[in-house]
């Protein structure tokens, strides 16, 4: 490894490899083909990471001006989602931080004139997801013929995606005398496939023993039967526990994701939704406040939290159970990852018990009748170490702000309310016609004998009230 990038690496405290990564550079270096097989949550990023960036001749290098086409990419990695090959690319940024390694991400939902304009003035890597790197190169603004290492990431994820036609026709634009490296948590027969067609005599390497569970150790895994109307209540009650840092709550729709994200925030809780109906602008920025910790609570679908690299995720929530065993390991992999502790806790409705089952079986996991759980259940609280006493809001109710009760939008309310009225009646003009003291001016149409201040004792009487349309207002939001 070269004297810049373990600089860097010190500089951030990575002193010492992983497993996978143990096992990965050795041969990585060397320009050998290879398929990595991990846990999610252990490493990978580094494992291809770090070759990449050795591998690829910088500007500053004394034979950059030696290279065939100086400025096009020299190694290209591949993605399933957005998200993923951001956190790719910064990993990377990390690593070449005293090389001078030239890279860009490029994925859709964003504009092309960025993405066009940093290809035109010259990189090194191209991180990207198969859609957009298709649709570039397809273009021929992406010129693919000068790469010589090529990274599958989390390529079992392309494949659950319908990604891997793409892939194919992206591997195809690429030199077949490369360095071809894949990377997956599990390996289908799809996968197993590709990487017969595409690779030459690849090094298989699985950074555990086949005896090892499928679910990282150091995640403590929680299994409740709970009502889907208390669920709010028992998730209030988790995000109070001790010692509790990012939580990731996972929904299984995009609406679902998003009512949960507001009936947090309205609980008083920091929690923002991150699904597809967003803007991928606004899904950027959700996740920055994620990680920079403005935001400590995401409620995210599977889709878009895939490819979720954060550090200091404490919890993950399964607010609904997840559709089979993959889903469940990527979903708690989001937790305990690169060494740390984390908690994962599941859902599971009455009736989601057969799907529960089938993930308890397949992954061997100790669950197979969860216990019947509310928000006010003894074992709930001593098993995550919930304080006595918490209640459903960040808040008690005695703390909360007042509603604002003043006479000015009561009038407004009024105002509202006649002008509904039917338009022959006299009231809403008194209204308007009213002085700021409440006597009637000179040429009122108000009825003899009728108290200028007739208006003031309906606000009055409207505005202490529960009834009150003032109250009622603040209330419904």
């Amino acid at each position: 490894m070269s004297v810049e990038i373990t600089r860097a690496l010190d500089e951030v405290a990575i002193t010492a490899p992983f497993p996978i990564q143990e096992m990965t550079l050795p041969i990585a270096l060397l320009g050998t083909d290879m398929i990595g097989q991990a846990r999610t949550g252990t490493g990978k990023t580094l494992a291809f990471g770090i070759p990449v960036v050795q591998r690829t001749v910088a500007e500053r290098d004394p034979d950059y001006a030696e290279l065939a086409a100086p400025g096009k990419p020299q190694a290209l990695i591949v993605a399933p989602t957005r998200e993923l090959a951001l956190q790719v690319a910064g990993d990377l940024v990390t690593v070449a931080r005293h090389r001078g390694t030239r890279s860009v991400t490029i994925y859709g939902g964003v504009p092309y004139e960025p993405q066009l304009e940093a290809l035109e003035r010259g990189v090194d890597v191209v991180v990207g997801t198969p859609g957009r790197l298709l649709d570039l190169a397809n273009r021929r603004a992406l010129d693919l013929s000068h790469v010589k290492v090529l990274v599958l990431d989390e390529a079992d994820e392309m494949l659950d995606l319908g990604f891997l036609p793409d892939v194919e026709k992206i591997i195809a634009k690429t030199p077949e005398m490369r360095q071809t490296m894949l990377f997956s948590a599990t390996m289908p027969g799809a996968i197993v496939s590709l990487a017969r067609t595409h690779m030459r005599h690849p090094v298989n390497i699985r950074a555990e023993s086949s005896s090892d569970s499928q679910t990282v150790p150091a995640t403590a895994q929680f299994v409740y039967r709970a009502h889907d109307l208390d669920k709010p209540e028992v998730v209030a009650r988790i995000l109070q526990a001790e010692d509790r840092g990012k939580v990731l709550v996972f929904a299984r729709t995009k609406r679902a994701a998003q009512r949960v994200a507001d009936d947090l925030t309205e609980r008083g809780f920091p929690a923002t939704p991150l699904h597809g109906d967003m803007a991928q602008v606004a899904r950027e920025k959700a996740m920055a406040r994620f990680r920079d910790g403005r935001a400590e609570i995401v409620i995210a679908t599977d889709v878009a939290a895939r490819g979720i690299d954060v550090e200091g995720v404490s919890h993950v929530i399964n607010y609904h159970c997840p559709d089979d065993p993959k889903t469940y390991l990527h979903r708690i992999g989001r937790t305990g990852r690169a060494g740390a502790s984390g908690i994962a806790v599941t859902f599971v409705d009455w009736a989601d018990m057969a799907r529960w089952s089938v993930i308890n079986r397949e992954l061997e996991l100790p669950y197979p009748e969860p216990q019947e759980t509310y928000s006010t259940s003894n074992h709930l609280f001593h098993d995550l170490g919930i304080p006595p006493g918490v209640t459903g809001r960040l808040k008690p109710a005695a703390e909360q702000p007042a509603r604002p009760s003043t006479r000015r939008p009561i009038e407004r309310s009024e105002r509202s309310e006649r002008s509904t009225s039917d338009s022959g009646r006299s009231r809403q003009p008194r209204q308007r016609r009213r002085t700021r003291g409440g006597a009637p001016v000179e040429g009122s149409d108000r009825p003899a004998g009728q108290s200028g201040t007739q208006p003031r004792r309906r606000g009055r009487s409207g505005g202490g009230g529960s009834g009150s349309s003032a109250d009622r207002g603040p209330t419904s939001n």
